[in-house]
């Protein structure tokens, strides 16, 4: 095994300064982007054939979610879904899926333009000057900036253009930034978000524990701030009770489904017996052992005791709640929102880290409860040692990365016995070469996510969604460092290294000649990423096979097939970082090899178009409700990548450096682009950032002058429609044409200069129109997605309290159990979901409820059994509006329940 490694990394970087180089050959292009897109049309074929057949993997946003919330439904043509997705308004995105899809969505479609003006530009300006240069280059390299002369005056077209297009991006970073502060102070200070409880509290961490015993105290730290404080609720925990509702929990499910299997049974004999004119003889009842070595007993009954026991238990509990231990935390509720925003940007304790971390926007379902209890002091050494454990990951990942991507370099596989078919075979060397590597990789990268987002919950992150938001960097660095420099560039630093270590003053003249040599490696990733990458996430192969073998193979219960039914989620925290990516590869090679931004312009136009299909009619994840702040940290991603694109252009220019006026003043006017940047960046920081997360002052003082003003469409331009300056032919009222335009400066004011959208105003005053009246935002009231509990175990049968739609007038005891851990939310009665079999069935269920002593609730309308003896659930029947959540409820619903 030596000899093959020393051949791969001695040859790789010499074989890689050829001409004749396989991966720099047009061979290799070429059969990689035929493979790429004969696969990915197969796979987008299957799709369109497979969509109109299967809705309950292609469409379930069309009868699985709120009604209010459904997408329309579209027809069975092959090619119907394109039009439809790109008819439906971007409002319509905000209405169905909220702020957080719309500007993950809006930061896809801008990259988009951004890389098709990009390709345009570069294409028609420098990539004629690549072919045309003097360096003899061939193949790819001929069509990169590698052909180009150091003393040519044709590198001032590439700065020239480069600094151009930097510019522009960042014009359009700046005008986003701009919109989405506008976007966000109108979701904060809407009334269906500004209302809620979790929008006016906040969690405080590392609350000292004589704090933590006196509430009163507590509340009059934070009674300093506007409106003051309407409730402190302690955070508080019970190891008993967690022990006692995982036993319930898994009690009541081991009662349903016998429930439901034995009504499958007594249809079954029922039907038996009509058929052969016989009288129905009821099966016996299944039975189990009341301990390990325990007799048999009736299970109906026994496990309806059981859970009775269970849920007088919880039920007292409830009553002594105050006597749980303390955890050092503590939630506190406002009665404005702005008091809650100001909590979190305060130095409460002059203490060193005492009550250090605050959150808005407290969801009890989005807390992790465990790490509440932790000291600050533990909470900082965990984040250092975590910090540390990435680190170490990111080495031993490098390394491990390395060694299977060598392995599979094709001509240190050439060497091997089994693959000398390979020798002198241009195609399948070529596929080979520019599809297994990033194949590889890809798989890689697929299992970091789930090891890190271990790490940052040992940190002690109090939130679900703080974890996955600072997810998003740590795993976007990772594969900067990984993916980007270390896989992709390896064969170029490989070749560095190895020749400069005996003449170290070759490194400059190296960088010129080996850096364009990756552009392969990056057009190979972009072109799996664009066409197979774009066919998988549209195709969902892997739900399709588990939305079917789940319901055969374990859903045996309404309520399991219900979940099956339940849309799938989407993983913000990975898919962001990976289009981050992309964009850092099409930008630092815009202006190396210009081919490059074509393949990305087109993977961002693929994936805009999938994305609004899959957030239309496929994913639904309510629990991702943070108001957008994810697109902040994509912003930061991009800057990352201007910065390193730009210290790319250093590099090239001093690489082609020669003592001349012309090479020193390059390199100056790279270094002034580099320092115009962080300039740049220096204003957003100031202007932009500190207003993303928090409620400005002025903008809760307007809406407190003004209240119509927090449901007003955000104006993006600062600058009102002239009601004067009416059109004769349009009778529409001048405030309907000033949202409209809104909505289009909103849509378009970042890409596009002001004056162009005045003149096309101007120009098409028809545009104006208000078309989506009918959507519901005639009004410009913002809708906002409620967050929906998570299905605990058996979720809305004996799950927790719904704390995101509970206001600032709920009762405050309500409050205190419904911003609890889940063993305090628990409810304390059973809510039983089978379907009624055999009309004997029904005197069954009336003993189970009979035994369960007034806590259990079974509910039977919306689930049947089929003619063929399969479990049905029908999916528009409300089971939250029929179940119980005390016995008070559970007393009523029995007493009105049809006959």
């Amino acid at each position: 095994m030596a000899p093959f490694l020393d051949d791969f990394f001695n040859d790789n970087g010499g074989s890689a300064a050829k001409s004749k180089d396989e991966s720099n050959s047009l061979t290799t292009f070429i059969a990689s982007l035929i493979f790429n897109i004969i696969i990915a049309l197969l796979i987008f074929f299957a799709f369109c054939v497979l969509r109109p057949r299967f809705r309950r993997v292609y469409a379930p946003r069309t009868y699985a979610v709120e009604r209010d919330k459904r997408s329309e439904k579209i027809g069975d043509g092959i090619f119907a879904w394109i039009p439809a997705v790109l008819r439906v308004p971007d409002e319509d995105i905000i209405r169905r899926s909220g702020l957080d899809t719309y500007m993950f969505l809006r930061s896809i479609r801008t990259m988009f333009i951004m890389f098709s003006v990009i390709a345009i530009v570069t294409c028609a300006a420098l990539l004629p000057l690549n072919i045309l240069g003097t360096q003899g280059q061939r193949g790819l390299l001929q069509l990169s900036i590698g052909n180009i002369a150091p003393k040519s005056y044709v590198l001032w077209a590439h700065i020239g253009v480069f600094a151009l297009l930097a510019c522009w991006v960042m014009w359009s970073i700046v005008g986003e930034l701009r919109v989405y502060t506008q976007l966000r102070m109108w979701w904060l200070t809407n009334p269906e978000n500004a209302m809620r409880a979790n929008a006016n509290m906040v969690l405080v961490t590392g609350v000292p524990h004589k704090l933590v015993k006196d509430e009163q105290r507590l509340a009059d730290i934070f009674d300093v701030l506007p409106g003051g404080v309407r409730q402190v609720i302690v955070s508080r925990q019970s190891k008993e009770l967690e022990a006692v509702v995982k036993k319930r929990d898994g009690l009541a499910a081991q009662l349903e489904r016998l429930l439901t299997k034995y009504a499958v049974l007594c249809t079954d004999l029922n039907d038996r017996a009509q058929m052969a004119g016989t009288p129905y003889i009821a099966a016996p009842h299944p039975t189990v052992r009341t301990g390990m070595w325990g007799k048999r007993v009736d299970a109906f009954e026994y496990l309806a005791s059981e859970l009775a026991m269970c849920n007088h238990y919880i039920a007292q509990s409830a009553k002594t709640r105050a006597d749980f231990a303390p955890q050092s935390a503590a939630l506190v509720l406002f009665n404005q929102q702005i008091a809650a925003h100001l909590a979190a940007q305060a130095v409460i304790d002059y203490k060193p880290l005492s009550m250090g971390q605050v959150v808005t926007n407290v969801d009890a379902h989005d807390v992790i409860w465990s790490n509440l209890d932790m000291n600050p002091w533990d909470r900082r050494i965990r984040g250092y040692l975590s910090f540390a454990a990435t680190v170490a990951l990111t080495v031993v990942w490098t390394l491990m990365t390395a060694f299977l991507t060598g392995l599979v370099q094709i001509k240190n596989l050439a060497v091997l016995e089994q693959f000398t078919w390979l020798r002198g075979n241009s195609i399948a060397m070529g596929v080979f070469t520019g599809v297994v590597p990033t194949a590889i990789l890809a798989l890689l990268m697929n299992l970091l996510p789930m090891v890190l987002r271990l790490l940052l919950r040992l940190e002690g992150t109090p939130t679900k969604s703080e974890v996955n938001l600072r997810l998003l960097h740590r795993y976007y660095f990772f594969q900067v460092w990984n993916v980007y420099l270390v896989t992709i560039f390896s064969s170029s630093i490989v070749a560095i290294v190895g020749q400069a270590v005996d003449n170290p003053k070759k490194i400059i003249e190296l960088i010129q000649t080996q850096v364009p040599l990756s552009a392969t490696n990056v057009l190979t990733y972009v072109l799996l990423l664009a066409f197979i990458g774009a066919a998988k996430e549209i195709l969902q192969g892997v739900p399709l096979a588990l939305r079917y073998l789940v319901p055969i193979l374990f859903a045996r219960t309404p309520r399991a097939l219900f979940r099956a039914e339940t849309p799938a989620k989407f993983d913000w925290a990975t898919h962001i970082p990976t289009h981050s990516l992309v964009f850092l590869m099409g930008f630092s090679y815009s202006f190396i090899a210009p081919i490059v931004n074509i393949f990305v312009a087109v993977y961002f136009g693929l994936f805009y178009l999938i994305y609004r299909y899959q957030f239309l009619y496929v994913y639904n994840d309510q629990r991702w409700t943070l108001g957008g702040l994810s697109f902040p940290k994509a912003v930061q991603q991009m800057l990352v990548a201007v910065y390193i694109s730009e210290v790319y252009l250093l590099l090239m220019m001093v690489a082609k450096f020669e003592v001349s006026a012309n090479a020193i003043l390059r390199i100056i006017v790279a270094l002034a682009l580099l320092v115009s940047t962080a300039g740049a960046h220096l204003y957003i920081n100031d202007v932009y950032m500190p207003a993303i997360k928090y409620l400005p002052l002025k903008k809760a003082a307007d809406v407190e002058r003004a209240p119509h003003l927090a449901g007003e469409i955000p104006n993006v331009v600062g600058k009102r429609l002239d009601p004067s300056k009416r059109h004769a032919e349009e009778p529409l009222m001048a405030e309907q044409r000033q949202r409209r335009r809104n909505w289009i400066y909103i849509k378009y004011g970042s890409v596009v200069p002001s004056f162009l959208l005045r003149l096309a105003l101007w120009t098409f005053p028809s545009v104006l129109r208000d078309r989506d009246a009918q959507s519901g935002f005639e009004e410009g009231r913002l809708p906002v997605v409620a967050r929906q509990p998570s299905n605990e175990t058996l979720g809305v049968a004996v799950g927790g309290m719904r704390d995101s739609r509970l206001t600032l007038g709920e009762d405050a005891a309500h409050l205190a159990r419904s911003f609890a851990c889940a063993a305090i939310r628990a409810k304390p009665v059973c809510n039983l979901w089978v379907p009624l079999g055999h009309s004997m069935f029904a005197r069954l269920l009336w003993e189970v409820e009979y035994y369960g002593q007034g806590t259990i609730l079974v509910i039977t309308q919306g689930a049947q059994i089929s003619p063929r003896g399969k479990v049905c659930a029908d999916m528009d029947f409300s089971l939250a509006g029929a179940e119980a959540s005390d016995k008070e409820g559970v007393a009523h619903a029995q007493r009105t329940r049809p006959m």
